[in-house]
């Protein structure tokens, strides 16, 4: 295993092209040689390639011209291939092959442990085995593999059945998306159903009646018994509940789980999860379908639509592509012989759409709007389009998806999509059922977007298989009628929440376990991070999520490692310690970790001792990765989540480091080194702990070099999160004191998911080929997460295997299994519907650039590693040259000089100097290694509303605040002052103004800055008496302090994190940081906004 870092396959050794690392080419992976994607065979475009540039600057590219480098190491303990010429841009990385990791925790020995206080006798050692989970079964067996993988479905088993999907024809009305009346096309409804909003503390809907009202005839009557097979969560009592009820490739149905599986239970339906302050959403209206008793005979076999008609997924035109409305089919049922034409047939119609508006960059210069980008909306009809999921939590990098891969390549622009599958949601649709209904061939969950053929039958949305409707889905708790499977919450909402029945479970899920693993060396106490952390548990303790089950234990280490008896009986917590650090051991394993309910007061006082207990230490030395086994051992057999404190590199036993960083190379215009782990022991450890479903969160507090592109990987694959807060000092740097106090309230007490999986499906023809995010990847595309927290962010690649010639729209669903800390295993289910469009302007129109931006940053940051970072330097920028030129080449019918592009991308080469400027990309600028790591790590983990802003911070004036177009938010006024561009151009020494940069904030006051803000905002006579280090905005009786300081509250409750707060003077030392981000400004080693277009132009015009 050698040190490749993000370029891993997760030590499975298979060969899979399934990675947390690097976009693989997949050509070269998945096809024969020279045979692409699509029937053209075309090969996938890969927009992280680097070709070789002539830049007008040698500024842009400090680094000096372009090499072609051979790919990154492979992981193995082989050395690397010689560098061979390359004849074309280097792919983004190369498919690495090794063997699996071992497990990095030996077996302990028996052997004796120091107690203090004497008074208590430790017992001997039990004979603790360590699993590794490569090297034998784990504790928690997984259910094998069964069936055919999803969305490679037999063609039999899933081959749309055309007499039933017919759309009507001219002797019957035009139906909707689930084949009923539109509304106008049929007699009205004889029971009109009744509005379709939620109610926030509404009590859950009660079971369906007894009788139900008049069932139709044919209806069954007792459902077959329960059975129990190889998909259930749990195989034995000592099995964990391991998966979405598909557990690996294979589904096999589970009790409950499908067309009259299951017994006949109550099923109850709230939408009370509110999580997050703020105002509540009104759920998504009804629809309105009509009933039954109005349609047609007979209606399943009528003729095909005449050629000339369009489908209504194209009729967002009436948003700016077509004229009138047209009757709507089923959405991606027909096969080719009902071939509709495709978006391409009406393009443009009724003018220029303004997504598609020609923009000449080097004309406009004020391109910024001056409110925060929306997400773009696809070009849906109005009745698809209201049912559609957020784009909060799941966005494409295009909202029109081309029909082939050679379309695809033609654009060169990524396929991908952004998840914030856990996000807080103020509306959350909760379902309690014994009958969740799914896809028999592919395992996809009910959604918005399938389409019922009848009150008995409905078709699924990405494998067109035909399913039976269960008995129990009859019932609609909503409304509390029976026989409008189409009204239920299941198909009114794209994100949904199912509470799992019992049926599923044949042990108890996991209890919410915390281990807290703290660094009291020398360096941690004088850093005076251990009271803060203290003092925020003490205040946070009762709310821990969790319920009686609710366990906690604490470790510390210097150069030993300190246990914690902390045992329901003791008068006070009793210390062990163990100093023989190379095979380590647990000195009492049942008393390490306790009951918090039974044992929160001996917890309370170990907390309010522990600060003192170290005050005078002077052991310099850090046994972290022995603290890490002992850890993982301790936590094994329940798994649970473990939060590391570290504040310095470790440097004894186990996983010690050597300090790799040269600090005269920081401000290096050559290739940065050292990006890659040092050794595979923190990522093997990872692995053993993900596989024993324990997450471990690192807490790095450190003003020296620490080597977090090692450190990380301990987080990065057992799904955790990384903070760091350099140069933490209790003293000397109260901001970061404030901001780690924040974070950590928000960590201690926002909910948590354990033992949880998420699996992407997507319609057929389309495939996943690469993730990005903490995770570990089980199969080829269930990814395992031990612990699922609601700030973490992924993405994925697609790309497109199959020709969706036959398809007007297609669907992509996200599927979250996990125990919630109350002991509830869960499914939270999203799923978004997209148009398929055949024309290269449709495929631009439907760019979101923000989002392809957010993907291109995690593709950069694997490049970085895997090959250099003057490597994904020029990638990005061939990404906006690509473009561009394409966008030139082939979708402008009218040649123009300029530099070109559609109004939807006018931001995209913006964007993109940005990323060349961000901490984890820019050169010529002293950066610390480690700071720059943590930007790769935040670039990948978040999600991408909080990605955008530390690639380009929003800009704010600030003195001339009023409350024109403020929002009202309980009762409080929030102004909303318009983004500035980020340009020097833009500051007035008159004005003050305000950056946010995502994980910090600056409040820059300009030296002639008005009296009346001096006075009414800061407190101060005078611009000479704004103190030097002022982190804080006074409060003040005052009109423009209250609407200052609801601003910047206002936007720090808009993220999980929270961004401390700098206001600085001409003369500041933070002044620099702050220029920095003047994103539009020539600095000495990057090229400004205008020469960067005139570099693009130059390349485009070759």
């Amino acid at each position: 295993m050698s040190t490749a870092g993000f370029n891993s396959q997760n030590g499975t050794g298979t060969g899979q092209t399934y990675t947390n690392g690097p976009s693989q080419n997949p050509v070269a992976l998945q096809q024969p040689p020279g045979v692409g994607y699509g029937m053209n065979h075309q090969p996938a475009y890969n927009p992280m390639q680097a070709k070789v540039l002539g830049p007008p600057n040698p500024a842009l590219y400090a680094s000096g011209p372009h090499q072609p480098v051979p790919p990154g190491p492979q992981l193995g303990s082989y050395p690397p291939p010689p560098a061979q010429p390359l004849l074309t841009r280097p792919q983004i990385g190369v498919l690495p092959s090794h063997t699996p990791p071992q497990s990095a925790s030996p077996g302990p020995g028996p052997r004796q442990a120091q107690a203090t206080p004497p008074a208590q006798a430790t017992p001997p050692p039990p004979a603790v085995t360590s699993t590794s989970y490569y090297t034998g079964p784990p504790a928690w067996q997984y259910a094998a593999p069964r069936g055919p993988a999803p969305n490679h479905v037999n063609p039999a088993a899933a081959a749309p059945s055309h007499s039933s999907a017919q759309p009507p024809g001219p002797g019957a009305p035009p139906t909707s998306i689930h084949g009923y009346p539109q509304p106008g096309t049929a007699p009205p409804p004889m029971n009109p159903p009744p509005p379709h909003t939620y109610q926030p503390n509404r009590p859950a809907y009660g079971p369906p009646p007894t009788a139900p009202p008049a069932r139709p005839p044919g209806a069954t009557g007792t459902p077959p018994p329960p059975k129990v097979d190889a998909q259930c969560w749990g195989a034995a009592s000592s099995a964990r509940p391991p998966t979405e009820p598909d557990t690996q490739e294979g589904d096999v149905e589970c009790p409950g789980d499908v067309a009259g599986n299951g017994p006949q239970a109550p099923n109850s339906y709230n939408h009370v999860d509110n999580r997050m302050a703020g105002a509540a959403q009104p759920g998504p209206p009804g629809r309105h379908l009509g009933h039954y008793p109005s349609l047609p005979p007979g209606y399943q076999n009528t003729l095909a639509p005449p050629p000339s008609s369009l489908h209504p997924a194209l009729q967002a035109a009436t948003q700016p592509y077509t004229q009138g409305p047209q009757p709507y089919q089923q959405p991606g049922g027909p096969g080719p012989d009902q071939l509709s034409p495709s978006m391409a047939a009406m393009s443009l119609q009724s003018g220029t759409p303004e997504a598609l508006r020609v923009v000449n960059l080097l004309q406009e210069r004020n391109l910024l709007p001056p409110a925060p980008v929306p997400a773009p909306t696809p070009c849906l009809t109005q009745d698809l389009q209201k049912l559609n999921c957020s784009p909060e939590v799941f966005r494409c990098t295009l909202t029109s998806i081309p029909q082939t891969q050679s379309l695809l390549n033609k654009a060169k622009l990524p396929l991908g999509l952004l998840l914030h599958p856990f996000k807080d949601l103020s509306q959350l649709p909760v379902v309690t059922s014994s009958t969740i209904v799914r896809c028999r061939s592919c395992r996809t969950y009910i959604n918005p977007f399938v389409s019922f053929l009848d009150q008995r039958r409905w078709k699924c949305n990405l494998c067109y298989r035909v399913n039976d409707v269960p008995e129990e889905f009859m019932y609609n708790p909503v409304s509390r009628s029976y026989g409008e499977p189409h009204k239920r919450p299941e198909v009114q909402n794209a994100t949904i929440e199912f509470i799992a029945p019992s049926e599923y479970m044949l042990r108890p899920p996991q209890p919410a376990v915390y281990l807290f693993v703290l660094d009291v060396s020398h360096n941690a106490v004088e850093t005076g991070y251990l009271s803060v952390f203290c003092q925020s548990l003490l205040d946070n303790i009762n709310a821990l999520p969790g319920d009686s089950r609710t366990k906690v234990g604490f470790i510390t280490f210097d150069s030993t490692i300190h246990f914690y008896n902390l045992q329901e009986g003791l008068s006070q917590p009793q210390m062990l310690i163990v100093s023989d650090i190379e095979d380590i051991f647990l000195p009492t394993p049942d008393s390490l970790l306790v009951n918090l309910n039974e044992c929160k007061e001996l917890v309370q006082d170990l907390l309010k001792s522990l600060p003192n207990l170290f005050e005078k230490t002077m052991e310099t030395q850090s046994a972290l990765g022995s603290a890490l086994q002992a850890a993982f051992k301790l936590l094994s057999p329940t798994g649970g989540r473990m939060s590391v404190f570290q504040t310095q590199l470790p440097n004894l036993g186990v996983g010690a480091l050597q300090s790799r960083e040269d600090p005269n190379q920081r401000a290096s215009a050559k290739d940065v080194q050292h990006l890659s782990p040092a050794t595979d022991f923190y990522k093997k450890l990872a692995l053993d702990c993900s596989g024993q479903q324990v997450a471990v969160d690192l807490f790095l507090l450190s003003a020296q070099y620490c080597d977090l592109a090692s450190l990380g990987c301990i987080s990065r694959f057992s799904a955790g999160s990384v903070y760091y807060y350099p140069s933490y000092h209790h003293q000397h740097n109260p901001a970061q004191v404030e901001r780690f106090q924040r974070d950590l309230k928000r960590y201690l007490t926002r909910k948590i998911g354990f033992e949880a999986v998420m699996r992407i499906r997507c319609t057929k023809g389309l495939s996943i080929h690469t993730f990005h995010g903490n995770f570990f990847v089980r199969s080829t595309d269930l990814l395992s997460l031990p612990n699922v927290n609601p700030d973490a962010g992924f993405a994925v690649q697609m790309s497109i295997e199959e020709n969706l010639d036959d398809m007007q729209v297609v669907s992509f669903q996200a599927a979250l299994l996990y125990t919630s800390s109350k002991g509830e295993r869960r499914i939270r289910v999203h799923t978004m519907c997209l148009p398929v469009v055949s024309s290269l302007s449709d495929v631009f129109a439907g760019a979101d650039v923000q989002a392809v931006t957010g993907l291109l940053a995690c593709m950069a940051v694997d490049r970085s590693v895997t090959s250099s970072l003057s490597d994904a330097r020029d990638a990005m920028t061939n990404a906006a040259i690509d473009s561009l030129s394409s966008y030139r080449q082939s979708a402008l019918t009218i040649q123009q000089p300029g530099l070109l592009a559609p109004a939807c991308l006018r931001l995209f080469p913006l964007y993109i100097l940005a990323l060349l400027k961000q901490k984890a990309f820019r050169t010529g600028t002293s950066t610390r290694l480690d700071e720059r790591v943590f930007a790769m790590y935040q670039l990948k983990y978040q999600p991408l509303a909080f990605a955008m802003l530390m690639i380009h911070p929003a800009l704010y004036r600030l003195d001339d605040l009023s409350d024109e177009g403020a929002l009202n938010i309980n009762e409080r006024t929030i102004p909303q002052p318009r983004v500035l561009q980020l340009s020097v151009e833009k500051l007035s020494r008159e004005g003050a103004f305000l950056m946010d940069a995502g994980l910090v904030m600056y409040l820059w006051i300009g030296r002639n800055c008005h009296q009346n803000f001096l006075s009414q905002v800061l407190g101060v006579s005078s611009y000479a008496a704004v103190p030097e280090k002022l982190c804080l905005l006074p409060e003040l009786d005052t009109a423009e302090s209250q609407r200052t300081r609801a601003l910047v509250s206002w936007l720090r409750d808009q993220r999980p994190f929270f961004p401390s707060l700098h206001i600085i003077r001409d003369e500041s030392q933070l002044k620099p940081h702050f220029m920095q981000n003047m994103i539009e400004d020539r600095t000495e080693s990057a090229l400004s906004y205008y020469e960067f277009l005139l570099h693009l132009q130059q390349q485009i015009s070759k």
